[in-house]
């Protein structure tokens, strides 16, 4: 993977540091943009921004020609919105019109994503009175998760509300095994799709999310959902190289410490030196975002070199540095161009999406390559 861009100078003496690199950001849509020549590349933002701070990740975003942003809650696009409040983006909102909330939608200027039977027939209502716009229409292809079903879409087709049709400009599904090219379910999901699509025919289509785009022009239709990758995971759930890393989490080094053979670290018997050896003292844990079930399998990166990751506890981890120069206050990187994205999450037997929203905001946030409006937090 290219190495992103790093923060300026070493971490703050007493915490971490979370730099979020926005221009790495604008290269992966790039990238994701040339690997889906002629369809829309919407951005999936959905838990600010997959932890990482929704409002700048849009603004950057938009100014690289994204106009469809998908949030996962009403709240998340109604902040979304204050984020983007003069600027010409459709938000949709993948949990669907819940009752009651059509004057918020309305307020926010929101698109509903249609989900189910009801959801269907109280959109068709607000837009019978003038309160609702077209919609997203969600099917269920083989996820068994969210969608009408086929026969529940034909059905909204084949007997109209009172001579009304829901006015239905994207039709979208989500592949459930996208990540793996081989998997069986990606066609099965594919034909289904095809099958629905020819009731709404005049409607926009959108199948794949981040790993989906990389299928296959078949399965990129009219817009592709762009998620995961663009902050730099790949769509295969390994390293990707045409990625770069968006987010970077270091922390200083607080102590230096050497271990003889039997000595046992941190609580209880996690981890027992079998050798003499030199390990660092690192000022970040599992508060800062780090995932316990990561230590022992993943590596942090210092002084020029991957360092096993050998405890990590709430306020601290230690990794192993055998000879290497390192100082107190030395910045190891946990996450970034050197301590890759999926690496970690492997290790920590998770998916990359967790790694993110688990990073917690006790790290001092730099951005890089955002807008006037964007401050890091200190």
């Amino acid at each position: 993977m290219t190495p992103a861009a790093t923060s300026p100078g070493k971490p703050p003496p007493d915490r971490a540091r979370l730099t979020i690199d926005l221009n790495a950001l604008a290269h992966n849509r790039a990238i994701i943009a040339d690997a889906a020549p002629g369809a829309e590349v919407a951005a999936v933002i959905k838990a600010d921004g997959y932890g990482l701070g929704a409002g700048a990740i849009a603004r950057r975003l938009h100014a690289e020609g994204t106009r469809s942003f998908f949030v996962a809650r009403l709240s998340e696009g109604e902040d979304l919105r204050a984020e983007l409040p003069n600027r010409d983006a459709d938000i949709l909102v993948l949990d669907g019109l819940a009752a009651g909330t059509g004057a918020r939608f309305a307020a926010a200027r929101l698109r509903p994503v249609i989900s189910s039977l009801p959801q269907a027939h109280a959109a068709l209502a607000l837009q019978a009175a003038g309160g609702l716009g077209p919609v997203a229409l969600q099917v269920d292809t083989g996820m068994n998760r969210q969608g009408l079903s086929l026969d529940e879409a034909r059905a909204l087709t084949e007997a109209p509300s009172r001579g009304r049709r829901l006015d239905v400009d994207l039709l979208l599904s989500h592949l459930g095994s996208a990540t793996d090219p081989a998997e069986g379910r990606n066609p099965a999901q594919l034909a289904c799709f095809r099958k629905v699509r020819t009731l709404f025919p005049e409607a926009r289509a959108s199948l794949a999310a981040s790993a989906g785009t990389f299928l296959g022009a078949e399965y990129r239709y009219d817009m592709v959902r762009a998620g995961i990758s663009l902050f730099g995971g790949g769509p295969e759930e390994r390293p990707d190289p045409r990625l770069r890393s968006v987010a970077t989490l270091e922390a200083p080094i607080l102590d230096l410490r050497a271990l003889e053979a039997g000595d046992r670290l941190g609580y209880g018997s996690t981890f027992t030196a079998d050798r003499p050896m030199r390990i660092a003292i690192v000022a970040a844990g599992y508060a800062d975002g780090l995932i316990r079930a990561a230590m022992g399998k993943a590596h942090a990166f210092a002084a020029g070199a991957p360092r096993r990751l050998l405890v990590i506890n709430m306020d601290l981890s230690a990794i192993e540095i055998g000879d290497a120069a390192l100082r107190i206050g030395d910045p190891v990187e946990l996450l970034g161009a050197n301590a890759l994205l999926d690496d970690l999450a492997e290790a920590a037997g998770t998916v990359a999406h967790e790694v993110l929203v688990r990073l917690s905001t006790r790290a001092e946030r730099v951005y890089l390559g955002g807008d006037d409006r964007t401050r890091s937090s200190r």
